[in-house]
């Protein structure tokens, strides 16, 4: 029988970043503090329901784990099969990148002289525990690859937005731009805000 899935670490995540955004402050530092608390996060691999973990044979999932509710930011849970990847896309808001299970691959693009997208420098290969950035002003355009061919990897995202609902764009290596909403592959959420059982847990006398 599978352990109970630890809700109370993702309910944390969600009210630290909400009290990081509250005085709306700088890109630096919601990238600077809430690396620390997503990478907080994923040093632990308790408390992703099953639900949101599951791969599918013909593409990555993209599980939505909660929206604030004045859409300043969403937690998405990343489920690559082996060997899947993303096209080159941009996000335009920024974003956390935590590594749970597995490992994925990231190449950033730049445009070239004639307008075309090269590749900028190494691709980041992230690996549980790790915590990259992106954002229009750090660099936006890459191209996200499961490192493994054999095996399921799994992300955390942060945005800084409602992701599902921003028109970003997909890019051919040409330059040429196709606009997209990506969406969501879930029509449910985890439910991490019941905190019965860990209280009624506490309030058992002690043997």
């Amino acid at each position: 029988m599978n352990p109970p899935v630890n809700h109370a670490r993702l309910r944390l995540f969600v009210q630290q970043m909400a009290r990081l955004l509250e005085p709306n402050p700088p890109e630096a530092t919601i990238v600077r503090e809430g690396r620390a608390l997503l990478a907080e996060l994923v040093a632990h691999d308790d408390w992703l329901p099953e639900a949101y973990a599951r791969p599918d044979a013909q593409r990555y999932q993209q599980y939505l784990l909660h929206v604030d509710s004045l859409e300043r930011f969403c937690v998405v849970s990343f489920v690559w099969g082996p060997g899947q990847s993303t096209p080159i896309h941009d996000h335009t808001v920024w974003g956390l990148i935590g590594m749970l299970r597995g490992a994925e691959v990231a190449q950033a693009y730049a445009p070239s002289h004639d307008g075309k997208l090269v590749a900028q420098g190494a691709a980041v290969r992230l690996v549980p525990g790790q915590v990259e950035a992106v954002s229009p002003t750090l660099g936006d355009v890459h191209r996200v690859s499961n490192a493994l061919a054999d095996q399921t990897s799994i992300s955390i995202h942060e945005y800084g937005a409602n992701i599902g609902s921003v028109v970003r764009s997909v890019f051919l290596e040409d330059g040429t731009a196709k606009p997209f909403v990506s969406g969501y592959s879930n029509t449910t959420l985890p439910n991490f805000w019941d905190c019965a059982a860990e209280l009624n847990a506490r309030l058992r006398p002690s043997a």
